[in-house]
């Protein structure tokens, strides 16, 4: 990773902060991006580097007209990019019954077509060096449905379906694709995730205050970059077993899914 300039979205908590933060170990260059410039500011201090290889670049992940011109003064910055995070994200805890349009609609144009515009806006420059990690934190649920989060899931399944077709695509050009799909992770994600009303929930799920810490999850996502994986999924033996009854007993996860405490 030394030397390589690393762009990190939703880097101004989470686990896009703690990546920054493992990436700065590495002797990375970092592009640090979120709407809030304040808490970017707070992180690069933090990352305890020379601070002219860390640099903030705020970002509305739903204002995709902007990222030609933001990437262009990442190239200015740094002359190139390695590899791009796509972390910026929101969750959702309602109801599909309670849920309007508009809500569904958010959650797709935040997780998804704001992930693949950016992902879109950088991959010229990749496809010229023919070298290059596109990296997109989904989430279990993009493995399967979960009640409380159906347009949640729903944005997170189209990000696995994009970017596998996408790996496959660009396998020549020596470009390579990682999904992280994250379990249950001390994050604000709960908090900041939208309800029935398009609103955050300023809650915190029981769940999430019990999950993995968000300096694990980064090293086991840097870790698999580093190993050039195509999937990891990162979470406790609940996630990693519902994943695999989806799989493999799907009519037995069905049952199980519906009568599990989710939120």
């Amino acid at each position: 990773m030394k030397g390589k300039v690393v762009w990190i979205t939703g880097a101004s908590s989470g686990i896009g902060e703690a990546l920054a933060y493992t990436f700065a170990r590495k002797g990375a260059k970092l592009v640090l991006s979120a709407r809030r410039e304040a808490e970017l500011m707070r992180v690069k201090n933090n990352c305890k580097m020379n601070q002219e290889d860390v640099f903030i670049l705020p970002l509305d992940i739903e204002k995709p007209e902007t990222f030609a011109t933001l990437f262009q003064r990442v190239i200015a910055r740094f002359g190139t990019l390695d590899i791009l995070v796509n972390n910026a994200g929101i969750s959702q805890r309602s109801l599909v019954k309670d849920t309007p349009l508009a809500v569904d609609k958010r959650l797709m144009d935040v997780n998804y077509i704001g992930t693949v515009a950016l992902t879109k806006t950088v991959l010229p420059t990749l496809l010229a060096k023919q070298n290059g990690q596109i990296v997109v934190v989904t989430s279990a649920v993009g493995k399967f449905g979960s009640p409380w989060r159906s347009g949640y899931s729903a944005s997170k399944h189209a990000l696995h379906g994009f970017f596998d077709a996408m790996r496959a695509e660009l396998y020549n050009d020596n470009i390579k694709v990682l999904l992280v799909c994250p379990g249950f992770v001390r994050t604000n994600v709960s908090i900041n995730a939208l309800n029935e009303k398009g609103e955050a929930l300023k809650q915190m799920d029981d769940a999430t205050a019990k999950g993995l810490a968000p300096d694990d999850v980064a090293r086991h996502i840097v870790k698999a970059i580093e190993n050039g994986k195509e999937e990891i999924v990162i979470g406790g033996l609940k996630e990693k077993f519902g994943v695999w009854m989806k799989r493999h007993f799907p009519s037995v996860f069905s049952v199980m899914i519906r009568k599990m405490a989710v939120r």
